[in-house]
């Protein structure tokens, strides 16, 4: 039985390809020149040359196929909302925005490579999909190592040497890459909370009373209330969690003092789990245990999978999750601050859709679904969700006035 061969690929799709290659010129190309760290930079101006190769590689293959190819353009609006973040927040908080761009290159290049008659491009696009895989690890390994050179090395070793020596540079220096890589989606998803939930309280009320003073009263108690029981949750689970990580911690560092041979076989047959040679785990062991703070947090990580540098501070955590949720709450409330009736009461709930759709369109950014629909699908749930308040203190009030 013999194996289909691959559909051609159609020119849509080589354009698509070819734009997707040249967005990441523009976002790495940015990125690097926003990182401070030189290493880094570094890292991301290599990604942003292989980028380079891809996007010539379809321009190649759109020209023998005997179409136009599109002069380069700007950046799509993606990267230009990931380079703004960026440059406001650092290169650390869209660590997520960058993995999900990088994770629809990867699949589209899962889909296959171009067909046998595509002659001599389909060396070159084999390794092409190689490079989009190895550029996933690499942030795979931004988003979840620390401090350990060794398996950075190992999860980049047929890069060129300098990209492996720059991504060692990244998980040994400082964290950059954890605390503020989910920074962007703790903001988004705790201002729409805010917003669902506010809007829904302030359209119940609404239904109920016509009083301005009433709604605004509401709207008000229900944002101070909803940002401080999210404050206190958010705290109580981060300190929950520290404790523990603390208390284990303190276990592990106990046993690596008093029997380190054990500790040291421990890691070194993790790391043959995971696929790599003996000769290549000792080696990487013994790198690692050269310096014991290194050595306690990777078994900490490897052994346990907690990870001391991923732990934000409960505080901080309470503080994003209170102000994240205020942005959205006050939204609904904001019309009532100037006066009541039916023209206000439909301010407050296309100004609180629109809001709705602005976040939507921002959780696209870290799902990669389409802007326009993710958006949609925002305003659809807290419309229902408003609406069916409403209509509930309508009929509340109405029972109560009767």
């Amino acid at each position: 039985m013999t194996t289909p061969s691959p559909a051609p690929i159609t020119a849509k799709e080589s354009l698509e390809a070819l734009r997707m290659e040249r967005d990441a010129i523009h976002l790495y190309e940015g990125l690097a020149a926003r990182e401070k760290d030189p290493a880094r930079a570094e890292v991301m101006r290599s990604i942003a040359d292989d980028e380079r190769r891809h996007a010539a590689v379809w321009e190649r293959h759109l020209r023998e196929a005997g179409h136009d190819v599109p002069k380069p353009g700007g950046p799509g609006m993606r990267v230009r909302f990931t380079l703004l973040v960026a440059g406001l927040m650092g290169t650390r908080s869209v660590a997520d925005l960058v993995r999900a761009m990088e994770g629809d290159e990867e699949r589209r290049y899962a889909r296959g490579a171009p067909p046998a008659e595509a002659g001599h491009l389909t060396h070159v696009t084999a390794a092409m999909a190689a490079d989009e895989r190895r550029h996933g690890e690499i942030w795979r390994q931004i988003r979840n190592e620390t401090g350990d050179a060794g398996a950075a090395t190992a999860v980049d070793a047929e890069r060129r040497g300098r990209v492996a020596a720059g991504v060692a540079e990244i998980t040994k220096a400082e964290n950059w890459h954890r605390g503020g890589a989910g920074t962007l989606r703790a903001i988004v998803f705790g201002a729409s909370d805010g917003l669902v939930s506010n809007l829904s309280l302030v359209m119940g009320v609404a239904g109920a009373t016509s009083q301005a003073s009433f709604i605004l009263l509401s709207g008000i108690a229900g944002l101070l209330a909803g940002a401080f029981s999210m404050a206190a949750g958010e705290y109580i689970s981060v300190r929950s969690q520290v404790e523990v990580l603390e208390r284990q911690i303190a276990l592990e560092r106990a046993e690596l003092e008093a029997i380190p041979e054990e500790e040291f076989e421990e890691l070194v047959s993790i790391y043959r789990s995971k696929g790599l040679p003996e000769d290549d785990a000792r080696r990487f062991a013994e790198h690692i245990f050269q310096d014991p703070e290194v050595a306690l947090q990777t078994l900490v990580r490897e052994e346990l999978g907690l990870d001391q540098a991923g732990m934000s501070s409960p505080w901080a955590a309470a503080g994003g999750s209170f102000v994240a949720f205020c942005i959205g709450a006050i939204i609904p409330v904001i019309p009532y601050l100037f006066g009541g009736g039916d023209m206000v009461l439909l301010l407050s709930f296309g100004l609180s859709l629109c809001g709705l759709f602005v976040l939507g369109a921002l959780v696209s950014m870290l799902t990669g679904r389409n802007l326009v629909f993710s958006g949609l699908r925002q305003v659809g749930i807290g419309a229902a969700a408003a609406i069916v308040t409403f209509m509930v203190g309508r009929v509340i009030g109405v029972s109560v006035a009767g």
